[in-house]
């Protein structure tokens, strides 16, 4: 685990790892309920973790009734 992260995008990272051989896609709203986090805590995190070089792959994919991303591991 990278250390330059805070502990709320560890916790995503972490969520989207475990999640993501099952699922593809990732509401922020989903994910902030499951992690006690907002939707906009969620979003503004993740996107941290879009710019970093971790084994996730995460791309901003819709955005009805909450953002959703398309997560894959490599």
């Amino acid at each position: 685990m990278a250390p330059d992260l805070s502990s709320k995008q560890r916790r995503i990272l972490e969520y989207l790892r475990s999640h993501a051989a099952t699922k593809t896609y990732f509401k922020s709203r989903l994910i902030g309920d499951e992690l006690g986090l907002t939707a906009k805590e969620v979003g503004s995190n993740i996107t941290a973790l879009q710019e970093g070089d971790y084994d996730v792959e995460i791309e901003k994919w819709g955005y009805s009734s909450s953002t959703t991303w398309k997560v894959d591991v490599r």
